[in-house]
């Protein structure tokens, strides 16, 4: 399924969904940051997903990790909760999500790296490299959080 990234534009679609998110944002011990590169747009992204029934956003996250990634992760801390309507996603299938996603700092305790039907690479970017890559304004944003000391979470 093909999908549409709008980041306010005056041609973006009505939302008719807002399903809840969760993402994490993982460095290793050098630094650099585990970032997934998505199967239906391109865009390198932090892993993450919608949340499913009868689990928590953070379980939603670790999921997502491990089915994106093949790496098992404990989460660490709240980076950030997103739900800008100004950002939407449409799907060729006549959906078009609200964004509301919750970012969670994580940390890496096993598994094997893979790739998934989702994705096409994964990578460990050094942050000084994230300009050259092909990354959505909206993960742009959630890396200069999990990059940036704060006092507390971004909520937006």
């Amino acid at each position: 399924m093909s999908r549409r990234d709008y980041w306010n534009e005056l041609d973006a679609p009505t939302a008719n969904s807002i399903p809840p998110g969760a993402g994490a944002f993982i460095r290793n011990d050098d630094g650099r940051v585990l970032l997934v590169r998505r199967a239906d747009s391109g865009n390198w992204t932090l892993p993450g997903g919608m949340q499913d029934i009868g689990e928590s956003l953070p379980q939603t996250a670790v999921r997502e990790v491990l089915e994106e990634t093949g790496l098992e992760v404990e989460i660490t801390g709240l980076i950030g909760i997103y739900t800008d309507p100004g950002h939407v996603m449409a799907y060729d299938d006549g959906e078009v999500r609200q964004e509301f996603a919750v970012l969670f700092s994580a940390r890496v305790t096993g598994g094997m790296e893979a790739v998934s039907e989702e994705s096409t690479g994964l990578q460990w970017a050094d942050p000084a490299e994230l300009d050259d890559l092909q990354i959505h304004p909206s993960v742009r944003l959630r890396l200069r959080h999990g990059l940036g000391r704060q006092d507390g979470p971004y909520l937006g």
